[in-house]
């Protein structure tokens, strides 16, 4: 898996600001809102982050 430790959108994102973005790293991955940044973000563990890329596939 490959760490990013920079917010980023999917490249499935329409542009028009309505999705959600992750950042990866060691431990899993967090994720936030693009229109809500400032409420905060979800933590994932490695584990469920793993199963939930596996299952959008």
């Amino acid at each position: 898996m490959t760490f990013s430790a920079e917010w980023h959108k999917s490249s499935y994102s329409s542009g028009n600001n309505e999705c959600v973005e992750t950042r990866e790293h060691v431990a899993g991955a967090d994720i936030r809102d693009t229109r809500n940044r400032d409420a905060g973000h979800l933590t994932f563990p490695s584990s469920e982050w793993v199963a939930t890329l596996a299952a959008e596939k």
